[in-house]
Order: structure tokens, then C-alpha cells, then sequence
């Protein structure tokens, strides 16, 4: 039996991912920060709700330890929970904008991931899935027939060039888990005003990563179709 926790899966891309996983066959530990939707969306799924929220170190810690008492170990670990920040004229983006970007998209993995390596060691195929984006590819972003070239968000794609590059640097310094990035593409949410593609399409790149047995890829960023230029 297959042990995931995601982040920020109360809703969205996460709960989806989250419901795809228990069909797979994976017991699924729902993390959100929020306890009442955190719970009813758990309750739903038939999946375990974990209260953490990723900008708290307390928080992190706590959700770690509550997985170690109940399960003792995890076998994926899903870095999904993000945020949009700040939108509009760059000349209004304060430092204190900037911050509360990086703190949940880019922090918020590197708190996760170090205070749950200790029970994603103790797995024979330990697997961090850290949900990218598209939007912080510089190819991508340049290339007038993508639809990332059509917009300018420049804290949530600094944010997420950041986890890209961040995944490539652990998955060389942690020979011993398999570290990947997913693009979920344009998924019609909360943060695109229901604009795009399904959140059941929007998944299933991490769901692959999520699944990659001990053959699998690291260092990767992906998309459904497969490796993608960053």
C-alpha cells in the first residue's frame, strides 16, 4: 500500500489529485489549512485529514509528527498547496508581496520536504512531486504560440522558476528519493477564474509523478505530454 500526503488538498488541483490516487489504490493523507473544508473534503474522498498549514514551522512540524504516530512513514510526498499573490501594475508590488508569494510556493516545499524526509526515508520508493508551472519557464513563457506567453504575472512566475529549479537541485543532492516537477497547464480554478482545462486533465501530470515506480525519473518537469522545456 502506497502512503501519499499533499498539501492543499482541500480543493482544486490537490482534491482532485488526492481522489485519483485513493482510486489508484494509495492511502491518501489530505493536508489543508484549513480544518472544517480540510476535513469535509477528506470525509468525501474516504481520506485522512492532516491540518498543516506550510507557511508555519510549528504547523509543519506538528502535521509531520501527526504522520508519524499514525502511519509511521509516507511513500509520496505532494508539495500542491500555492498561491496566486498579487495581480495588477508591478509598480504597486510591495516586498511584503513578494514575501507571501515565495513563503507559500517556494518556502512552504523546502519547510514540507525537510520535515517529512525522515518518514518518506523509511520507503523502498520515495517520491516528492512538486506541483510547478509552466508560467516560470522562460522558454515557455517567451513563446508567442503558448498560452503562457499571453500573460505577465511576475511573482507567481518568479515563484514558480524558483520550485523548478529548486526540484532539479534536490533530486541531485537527494540520490536517494526520486524529486520531479509537475505543469498542470492552464486548469480552469480559483487562480485563472475558471479559465482552462479540467482539473481531472490539469492532474494528471502529477498523478503520473505521484505513481513512477522504482524505475522512475528524477530531476524532471513535466507536463501530460512529457518532458517540457524551462
Amino acid at each position: 500500500m502506497t502512503t501519499t500526503f499533499i498539501t492543499g488538498a482541500n480543493k482544486s488541483l490537490g482534491f482532485e489529485t488526492a481522489r485519483r490516487l485513493i482510486e489508484a489504490g494509495h492511502t491518501v493523507l489530505l493536508g489543508a489549512r484549513h480544518r472544517e473544508r480540510g476535513r469535509a473534503a477528506a470525509k468525501a474522498l474516504g481520506a485522512r485529514f492532516v491540518q498543516i498549514d506550510v507557511t508555519d514551522d510549528a504547523s509543519v512540524q506538528a502535521a509531520a509528527a501527526d504522520v508519524a504516530a499514525h502511519e509511521g512513514t509516507i511513500d509520496v510526498l505532494v508539495n500542491n498547496a500555492g498561491v496566486l499573490g498579487k495581480v495588477g501594475p508591478v509598480e504597486e508590488y510591495t516586498a511584503a508581496d513578494v514575501s507571501a508569494v515565495l513563503d507559500v510556493n517556494v518556502v512552504g516545499i523546502v519547510r514540507v520536504t525537510h520535515a517529512f524526509l525522515p518518514l518518506l526515508r523509511k520507503s523502498a520508493n520515495p517520491v516528492i512531486v512538486n506541483v510547478s508551472s509552466g508560467m516560470g519557464s522562460f522558454s515557455m513563457t517567451q513563446d508567442s504560440a503558448r498560452i503562457e506567453s499571453r500573460y505577465a504575472l511576475p511573482l507567481y512566475c518568479a515563484s514558480k522558476a524558483a520550485v523548478t529549479m529548486l526540484t532539479t537541485q534536490y533530486a541531485k543532492e537527494l540520490k536517494d528519493v526520486k524529486v520531479n516537477a509537475a505543469d498542470p497547464g492552464q486548469t480552469a480554478t480559483d487562480f485563472t477564474g475558471g479559465l482552462g482545462h479540467s482539473v481531472a486533465y490539469g492532474a494528471e501530470s502529477i498523478v503520473t509523478l505521484a505513481t513512477i515506480g522504482p524505475d522512475g525519473p528524477t530531476g524532471q518537469f513535466i507536463d501530460r505530454s512529457g518532458n517540457l522545456p524551462w
